[in-house]
């Protein structure tokens, strides 16, 4: 298939993104180099084993509830899908340093940008300093019969309250959510033909709720050295 044909009836601002320089990894994490998130994306490459570094943010506010947002129909993977805050790459370019691997350092730079990106949250209101990685997880995702997911994706926890004004070409809608309310929105999700991202579906499944419950101490959940590798079934 061709480069046009693929990006044939897509949102023009979402193809631009598209040439953004995501950061490839192998296996264990170790930069290999970089390509374009358009190639990255792309199903015929990831079954070739193309993996890059993303992250996924979560963000509580004062009462522990977490910010939940939907995607907008304009994204070229899993449009529509309610999803964790926010879910992006840290990009292979010099001007934003998010290579930078002490205490984490890129990632939660990307972290920033994003979410004043998508959710308009300005980076006074969550501090670098205030983001706490907890692990990293290895998943592969399809989102349909050309474009998919193949990630190492650093999970970030953030307790701040914000001011929200989205972007709404990249966020539909967005509501603040309890712990309960996650759990029986994602046991009823099927029923109620609510579509959740793999990454959010898989992280909830195997750890969201015990982090969840320890917000006040979530140093004790770190875990820096262990890759989980969680495919969907």
């Amino acid at each position: 298939m061709t480069k046009e044909h693929q990006l044939k009836s897509l949102d023009a601002e979402q193809v631009k993104l598209l040439e953004e320089q995501c950061i490839l990894v192998n296996e264990k994490d170790e930069v290999i180099g970089c390509e374009t998130k358009h190639k990255c994306h792309l199903n015929e490459n990831i079954d070739q084993g193309l993996l890059h570094r993303a992250f996924s943010c979560f963000l509580f506010n004062s009462k522990g509830e977490l910010l939940l947002q939907q995607r907008s129909m304009a994204k070229i993977t899993f449009p529509g899908y309610f999803t964790n805050t926010c879910c992006s790459h840290p990009l292979y370019n010099p001007n934003y340093n998010e290579l930078e691997t002490e205490n984490f350092l890129g990632v939660k730079r990307a972290a920033q940008r994003k979410l004043f990106h998508e959710l308009g949250i300005v980076a006074e209101q969550v501090p670098l300093e205030d983001f706490q990685f907890l692990t990293r997880i290895h998943y592969k995702a399809k989102s349909n019969e050309v474009w998919g997911e193949h990630e190492i994706d650093y999970i970030l926890f953030i307790q701040r309250d914000v001011e929200v004004n989205v972007q709404p070409n990249e966020v539909m809608s967005y509501r603040y959510i309890t712990k309960q309310e996650l759990q029986e929105l994602i046991t009823t999700a099927d029923a109620n033909n609510i579509q959740i991202t793999p990454w959010f579906r898989l992280i909830a499944q195997s750890f969201l709720f015990k982090w969840w419950d320890t917000l006040d101490s979530l140093q004790t959940q770190v875990d820096e050295h262990t890759i989980h590798k969680m495919f969907e079934d």
